[in-house]
């Protein structure tokens, strides 16, 4: 299908070299949007994991034995299933087959803390949940009073040999508990509950919803995002366009960025299947065994965050290693500061690597990257021009004028990868989504940038309050209703500081309470509380107590001040 025609300025086109203005996108399900891939060579390699390679036939009849396993319990068409997995091949089949049999696959963070988990599934409603070992206690704890009739529990090595099943088995279970009976059914259990079980050719149209990824949208708090059928696949179209060759059918992504994000499902996954290229799984990110990957698999592309090609400058796993296999490195999640780009440029160079790294710009509303830099071309500072089909202008936040080339605004983004809106929030996705006087309906970001006379964008800064840290949006107002919640927490503020490796880190501002005397011991108490409702990532690194915090006019914590402190007294200590 194509995207009809809009009249909307769109100076980049000429930057786009072999790079098509208009695409053809899948008519119908992101399944079939991958059968092609599976038709064209059954027996070549499309996922790898842990040295096992899984053919397209192999993906294709996993696949289906999950979608009749998950139609044997009962799921129906348009029904939330909650996937809380790393990077395994059984979130790859969970995902394809929920959508084989028009079900919505809604994608958590595998270490969510408990009061995530409860709040995620309060959002989607899941009967269904597939979780892995490291999170099963968490659901066992939040299932009680909740939606969830059935916890589908595998662990990593449940697609590995039996002897390295035994080994990773021995070892774990020291570490988390074993499944029990009643709710729960182990992953071998749950695959011979569709045998026998038929399924509908019939598996959705583009505009269904597809996947539930969760955002903080333009509040803060997270709010499940609806992405159909059709804002996948043209994120997946998009992105193998915007390469600047084909991809072809030995080409392989290195795919460390987790699937619970736009920008791992996205472009690590739906990308390189839709294109019949291999997708390398890494279930976890652990930099010696990220480099020993590149080192033995020679990926086509890597994609990361900044704080991931950081690490990589800073450690010496690949010395010595040539990377001149690298066709294409991408980062996103965060913003890339122009220091580091000519560093890992410079690292991409000594390492005999003929390209340098592109850097993109997205986020969950438009599945992930919806802008990027192009293949030959790079204006410093700038996050690249508009996906094909897709659309930037830049507005005034306050007045909604349309902004003159060179002057700042919001970000504004429309094309087929838009959302169709956030679960049960009609006034957070108003604000998010609204039609123009053009008649078509913008994606408004919350992001302050510029647009230069050629089309090339530039991020300047988040309106909304967020920490980025490791690639990974954190919302300070979540992390401070937690600790509000503490009985020594009179009050506290949460921003983001300066960090040389995160990019930043989550820092703690917070006011005891009468009789709560400020220490360590506290520091520790704050923290065990916090754990539980706060994933591992998003926990404050540094707490500062404080006899009192600054304050608004009317009141209100004045967390830019402390910003600003902080930013100081990082440049004195960086000086």
């Amino acid at each position: 299908m194509r995207i009809p025609e809009k009249n909307i300025p769109a100076p980049w086109r000429r930057f786009y070299g072999p790079v098509p203005a208009e695409l053809d996108y899948p008519e119908g399900s992101m399944f079939r949007a991958i059968e092609p891939s599976a038709a064209s060579e059954p027996e070549r390699t499309a996922l790898s994991y842990m040295n096992r390679d899984y053919s397209y036939s192999t993906l294709m009849r996993r696949i289906d034995e999950a979608a009749r396993s998950f139609a044997a319990l009962g799921v129906t068409r348009g029904e939330r299933v909650l996937l809380c997995l790393p990077n395994t091949p059984q979130a790859v089949y969970c995902l394809y087959a929920l959508n084989r049999i028009g079900a919505v696959a809604c994608l958590i963070h595998p270490l969510s803390a408990e009061g995530e988990l409860r709040h995620a599934l309060g959002t989607v409603k899941s009967r269904v949940a597939v979780t892995f070992d490291g999170a099963y206690g968490k659901f066992l704890g939040v299932a009680p009073g909740s939606t969830l009739e059935r916890i589908v529990f595998t662990t990593p090595a449940d697609e590995l040999p039996r002897v390295k099943l035994a080994a990773y088995t021995l070892a774990s279970g020291r570490k988390y508990p074993r499944p029990e009976g009643g709710m729960t059914l182990k992953w071998r259990d749950f695959l011979a509950l569709g045998d026998g079980v038929s399924l509908s050719p019939d598996v959705g149209r583009a505009e269904d919803e597809a996947v539930v990824l969760f955002s903080g949208g333009t509040s803060g708090e997270a709010k499940g995002v609806r992405l159909s059928n059709l804002a996948m696949n043209a994120l997946a179209v998009q992105t193998a366009a915007m390469l600047g060759k084909p991809i072809e059918r030995w080409m392989s992504m290195l795919a460390a960025m987790p699937m619970f994000h736009g920008f791992g499902l996205g472009v690590c996954v739906h990308t390189l299947l839709t294109a019949g290229g291999k997708t390398l799984l890494v279930p976890r990110l652990v930099l010696k065994e990220y480099a020993a990957l590149i080192k033995k698999k020679k990926p086509t592309f890597i994609a990361g965050v900044p704080t991931l090609y950081e690490a990589m400058i800073r450690n010496p796993f690949l010395d010595g290693v040539k990377l001149d296999f690298l066709e294409g490195v991408f980062s996103g999640g965060d913003s890339l500061s122009p220091e580091l780009k000519k560093r890992f440029d410079g690292y991409l160079a000594e390492h005999g690597a003929h390209v340098r790294v592109r850097e993109g710009y997205g986020l969950t509303e438009c599945v992930t990257a919806s802008c990027l830099t192009p293949i030959d071309r790079e204006v410093e500072g700038s996050i690249g021009i508009p996906f094909p089909d897709t659309f930037y202008e830049i507005r005034n936040p306050k007045s909604g004028e349309r902004m003159a080339p060179g002057e700042e605004g919001e970000i504004c983004i429309t094309g087929p990868s838009l959302m169709s809106g956030y679960i049960d929030r009609e006034e957070e996705t108003a604000l998010a989504l609204r039609r123009h006087e053009d008649g078509e309906v913008w994606l408004h970001t919350g992001d302050l940038g510029m647009m230069d006379a050629d089309g090339f964008v530039f991020f300047r800064q988040r309106l909304k309050r967020v920490i980025v840290t490791s690639g990974y949006n954190v919302y300070p107002s979540r992390i401070e209703s937690v600790l509000e919640k503490h009985p020594a927490v009179e009050r506290c503020c949460v921003i983001g500081v300066p960090d040389p490796y995160r990019m930043q880190k989550v820092k703690a501002f917070i006011v005891p309470k009468k009789g709560a005397e400020p220490s360590d011991a506290l520091k520790e108490d704050i923290l065990g509380y916090c754990r539980k409702e706060v994933a591992r990532y998003a926990l404050p690194r540094e707490i500062e107590f404080r006899s009192e915090l600054p304050l608004t006019g009317v009141g209100k914590v004045a967390y830019s001040l402390l910003e600003k402190e902080e930013q100081e007294k990082y440049g004195r200590n960086k000086a």
